[in-house]
């Protein structure tokens, strides 16, 4: 994906800031987090970033204010992204040099659409990727790799209860969820079959594979940013 500079993250609420920045990554980008107004006008000085999604309501600067310092000094898309859907918030992002506006609730897919068509990127760079560590799996074409190594070989069905884990980040699944709407019906689909499987999975992704976390008396999580 050819973006210079990361996506600027300025988000306050550490749910909404960990799931957005969690997002971005596994679609592919480089991102920074910025939880205030001024640790945002330090972020963008030290590393100007491709794009910016701004939350309005922020500690020390509102949104408002930062589209105002940077106005004439950052020459990048601003995407605001708040709980705020009055259409003066709206209008004064906008005369404010704001290039779209997102309001919260929102999709997580689509506010990655909308970066994406704001950076001008190429249809083949936009692919559904995933990548954590130094795995990539093309969700269209159903591939596997790991950065130095190249391509993994999976199963069918090893490479199903793989995606349906990693199209979840964050979420603990069950046994049964997964063997019911990961597995076929005409193969066995018990919960031993799936530990089977995850087990073989995490050793075709090395060290990367400990990211699969075990949810005691639950199932399995997929959790990309936390340490293997």
């Amino acid at each position: 994906m050819d973006v210079h500079g990361p996506i600027l993250v300025v988000e306050d609420d550490p749910p909404i800031a960990a799931g957005i920045v969690r997002g971005l990554k596994l679609a592919g980008f480089q991102v920074t987090l910025a939880t205030d107004g001024p640790l945002a006008l330090e972020a963008a000085e030290r590393e100007p970033p491709a794009l910016v999604v701004l939350d309005l309501n922020l500690p020390g600067m509102d949104g408002l204010e930062l589209l105002q310092a940077w106005r004439h000094r950052l020459r990048v898309p601003i995407l605001v992204l708040t709980a705020r859907q009055e259409l003066e918030a709206r209008l004064r992002s906008f005369g404010l040099g704001a290039a779209d506006y997102l309001a919260k609730p929102f999709w997580m897919e689509e506010l990655v659409a909308r970066i994406r068509a704001r950076l001008r990127l190429p249809e083949e760079d936009a692919r559904r990727t995933l990548r954590w560590a130094d795995v990539s799996i093309d969700l269209d074409a159903h591939t596997v790799s790991r950065e130095g190594t190249g391509p993994v070989s999976f199963t069918r069905h090893e490479l199903d209860v793989l995606l349906y884990l990693v199209e979840r980040p964050g979420r603990a699944v069950t046994r049964e969820q997964i063997a019911d709407q990961a597995l076929p019906p005409n193969e066995e689909r018990d919960t031993r079959t799936v530990d089977s499987h995850v087990a073989r999975i995490r050793k075709k992704l090395g060290p990367a594979g400990a990211h699969l976390r075990t949810v005691w008396g639950i199932g399995y999580r997929f959790d990309p940013e936390g340490a293997p």
